[in-house]
């Protein structure tokens, strides 16, 4: 229950929604059987512990709230705060009073949009109307788009098994990415064709085949640089992460229209590995 500093911050079993007792009577929140986290409380990302796994952590810069799972027990957020278990954007009218739910059911909790503004996930936008979005096990960062361009963060973590929490490892060595070996020519034309990724432009695209072999025809002449050898290069090395399990980077993946969507992919994967970083513009500079 979200009650008043200075109560008992542990609440009861929460009590069905058109139950007198469902709001608690001093606040006009939603009562919860949860426990409250201080606005001081570090960052969800450096992890949890929680005695019952599929305990939900929600925070914000406010504070937040910590729920264990039970089938019908929800977590409101939004900038209402009287209406909310975490408040969000308090002081942005572009937020919506409550902007979205946690629930849990059949053993995980979903995240629901009621809200005018997206939710943005790591990966995807979800809308008001579409279905709850599934919470993974660990760490996971939504954001709200709000006035001038400014974000609001709600930090939500389930735990999982205990054995599951990250241990703190500071002697160890430091885990090399996977780089992906690539030969001179083909290293050549992905940054020709990525060249825009690597000069952090605002909203980059891959540059066409035809770009792509016209600049490299320029760059080194005389070496037959055409349409099909730069498209049969990239295919190549794309083809090669797709077999090591990098994800998005076939047809059956992307679906139909395809447009720029596998280069773009390829571009990003090999920059996320450092197989391709902006110091490799320098072979542009060089050819």
């Amino acid at each position: 229950m979200t009650t008043p500093p200075g109560n008992d911050r542990r609440a009861t079993a929460r009590p069905p929604a058109n139950h007198p007792a469902a709001r608690h009577p001093a606040t006009g929140r939603p009562a919860v059987a949860g426990r409250l986290l201080p606005a001081a409380h570090g960052s969800l990302a450096r992890g949890v512990s929680a005695p019952v796994p599929g305990t939900a952590f929600a925070l914000a810069l406010t504070g937040g709230i910590t729920l264990g799972p039970g089938d019908g027990r929800e977590l409101l957020f939004g900038r209402n705060r009287p209406e909310v278990h975490v408040c969000v954007g308090e002081d942005d009218p572009q937020v919506s009073r409550c902007q979205g739910r946690l629930t849990h059911r059949h053993g995980q909790w979903w995240v629901a949009n009621n809200g005018r503004l997206p939710l943005r996930f790591p990966t995807r936008l979800l809308f008001t109307g579409e279905e709850p979005l599934p919470l993974e096990t660990g760490y996971t960062p939504l954001f709200v788009r709000g006035s001038r361009d400014r974000e609001h963060l709600l930090e939500v973590f389930v735990s999982g098994p205990e054995a599951e929490r990250p241990v703190a490892q500071p002697g160890d060595v430091t885990r090399p990415p996977r780089v992906w070996v690539l030969t001179e020519e083909e290293k050549l034309a992905l940054v020709v064709l990525g060249q825009r990724y690597l000069l952090h432009e605002p909203r980059p695209q891959p540059l066409t085949w035809k770009q792509t072999a016209a600049q490299l025809a320029e760059l080194r002449p005389g070496e037959g640089w055409r349409e099909k050898r730069v498209e049969h290069l990239v295919n190549r090395v794309r083809m090669m992460l797709s077999r090591d399990g990098v994800p998005w980077l076939t047809r059956e993946e992307v679906g139909e229209p395809v447009g720029n969507a596998l280069n773009d992919h390829l571009i990003r994967a090999l920059m996320m590995s450092t197989t391709l970083v902006p110091l490799d513009l320098s072979l542009i500079d060089a050819a």
